[in-house]
């Protein structure tokens, strides 16, 4: 809609908490860190390198977050369909979620997440290094997201949240359910009816996009 994301609390905690409309990896993560921090927790901003198209892409491609107690943790709450309860930073084993495993692996300078697929395979999500960063640093890259006809951001609509059986999105005009690992998939007749979808699913209420 042409609306520019701002990278600040304020800002953050009005979109995603008043409005209740959601945001996407440096909104989602920036704000999740805010809140634990305000619970007592140490957090760390990490730049992350997403694997696409058979490469790593340059830094601040996303926003991860090290939470550390006794041990640390690797948090991340605007990745889409990954991990989603935390984990080990420093185990290089297999960690299992929901029947999909996970492992974070250390390359140089960098730890890389990588997650199984339903063949078994296992493939990269993203690599990252542990310097603590602002949320400041991240706005170059969150600007390319939102402008450049290269970022995928701008080249289809997304919406997607994880819900108590699995998850649902609606990507342009195809609405994708998952529940209990059973996949369904419907096609959005017009616009009219995409935004009935997104505002039944996601509560999220748009203007006509035809006017």
């Amino acid at each position: 809609m042409g609306r520019p994301i701002q990278l600040n609390e304020e800002h953050l905690f009005e979109k995603i908490v008043t409005q209740r409309r959601g945001g996407f990896r440096y909104e989602l993560n920036g704000m999740f860190a805010q809140l634990l921090r305000d619970l007592g927790f140490q957090v760390d901003l990490l730049s992350a390198e997403v694997f696409e198209e058979g490469r790593f892409s340059p830094e601040f491609d996303h926003l991860a977050l090290r939470v550390r107690l006794m041990e640390d943790w690797l948090v991340d709450v605007g990745f889409g369909d990954t991990f989603v309860r935390p984990l080990k930073l420093f185990e290089s084993g297999e960690q299992v979620q929901s029947g999909t495993a996970y492992r974070i692996e250390k390359s140089a300078n960098y730890r890389a997440l990588s997650q199984q697929d339903e063949s078994g395979t296992w493939e990269h999500s993203y690599r990252f290094n542990l310097e603590p960063r602002e949320l400041s640093d991240y706005m170059g890259r969150c600007r390319y997201h939102q402008t450049s006809p290269r970022s995928h951001f701008t080249q289809k609509r997304l919406c997607t949240r994880l819900t108590e059986e699995g998850r649902i999105t609606l990507r342009d005009r195809r609405l994708i359910e998952t529940k209990n690992l059973e996949r369904s998939e419907s096609q959005i007749t017009d616009e009219g009816a995409y935004l009935a979808v997104l505002e039944k699913h996601f509560g999220i209420r748009l203007p006509d996009l035809d006017s």
